[in-house]
């Protein structure tokens, strides 16, 4: 019985140049193997901890659900993504679903490359997975960007499985030694791993390293655009993923003494809350006008908070208003006969104190 080489032919039918050349590519593909099955098991890992070991997080009711995890991914997402996880925030079904398909994507996309089943295919998935994560999760990351690190190392396997493929202990070499007929099909050497891509070697020359221009630059910009230290000095990102950050606007004193006004929670960490423990209505010469302490924000009613997602939200907490990583809302405090319009002779600000000492300011209009 003959022994089939890589491309499906018997051993003793092959020259010695071809035989080295098959060796080589046999070499190849064992040494990918360890980086096909790991990068498999990654995205198995994440798909499978929301069908199986953790399902709560595909569950609308549930604490972990993945729709806030999205949202507190929203103010430093990239390249517009952060307008689609609005409106995916937005519209619930169609959040479902796209939550759903993702780790779907990640599951089969997984077990695919531990199997080496179309190899290149599961790959080029992979490679437009990293490329999602990198732009909505890159950021993140209170001591390095952590899910910037795994997923532009992802980006990197992703990219040498789609051009190298890798037939040693695959599926797809199994399916191509009991059909020897698919190694003349371009479309299974295209999408599987089993053989090398059916172009010439100066074009797959070009194709590589128009792959490895693209990962490049795509890395080495997310990574200075968060994090400085290549064509800038390092810094803190423009997004801080562990200070907290309020950006207020539409400041409004209204008719009544009511003061209105927009917040949203646009930086730091999502493993905490932030904690809004005092706000303070001061006219242009310093004068306070209007004080609201923590006991006041803890008890503003619900009525008074009017937020824009149904995830993280303003709430009233224990100590203050409480704020989870990327709530939005338009928030009424009651006045007193101490603020209202006609007190206002001159300019004056909002200003909200965190317990952790910051202070967020906003210029205050009238209705």
């Amino acid at each position: 019985m003959s022994t089939l080489t890589l491309d499906g032919t018997p051993a003793e039918s092959k020259s010695a140049t071809q035989r080295s050349q098959a060796d080589a590519q046999r070499i190849a593909a064992l040494a990918f193997l360890s980086i096909r099955f790991i990068q498999g098991f990654i995205y198995w890992g994440g798909g499978s901890r929301r069908f199986i070991y953790g399902p709560a997080k595909l569950d609308p009711s549930a604490a972990s659900w993945m729709a806030n995890k999205f949202q507190s991914a929203m103010p430093g997402a990239l390249l517009g993504t952060d307008h689609i996880i609005a409106f995916l925030l937005h519209h619930f079904y169609l959040l479902y679903v796209s939550l759903i398909l993702f780790s779907a994507a990640e599951l089969i996309t997984g077990l695919f490359l531990m199997a080496g089943l179309l190899t290149r295919a599961a790959a080029l998935v992979s490679i437009g997975l990293s490329v999602v994560l990198m732009l909505m999760f890159g950021w993140q990351g209170a001591t390095c960007i952590d899910e910037w690190t795994m997923a532009a190392c992802n980006l990197a396997i992703g990219a040498t499985l789609m051009l190298g493929g890798s037939s040693a202990f695959s599926l797809d070499n199994a399916l191509l030694v009991r059909r020897p007929a698919f190694a003349e099909r371009g479309w299974f050497r295209w999408i599987s791993g089993a053989l090398p891509l059916p172009i010439r070697s100066d074009a797959f020359q070009k194709l590589a390293l128009a792959v490895f221009a693209a990962t490049v630059v795509f890395n080495v910009a997310t990574y200075n655009y968060y994090r400085g230290s290549v064509f800038t000095p390092f810094h803190g990102g423009p997004v801080s993923p562990s200070k907290h950050h309020l950006s207020l606007a539409d400041a409004v004193l209204l008719s009544n003494g009511a003061l209105r006004f927009h917040a949203y929670l646009d930086g730091g960490t999502p493993a905490a809350p932030s904690n809004v423990m005092a706000a303070m209505l001061k006219s242009n010469d310093g004068k306070v006008l209007e004080q609201w302490d923590g006991t006041a924000l803890s008890h503003l009613p619900t009525s008074a908070i009017a937020n824009e997602f149904a995830y993280n939200r303003f709430a009233p907490g224990p100590f203050g208003l409480r704020a989870e990583m990327g709530a939005m809302a338009t928030i009424t405090l009651p006045g007193t006969s101490n603020a209202n319009p006609g007190s206002l002779q001159s300019a004056a600000t909002l200003q909200l104190h965190t317990v952790n000492g910051n202070t967020f300011n906003v210029d205050v209009g009238m209705e």
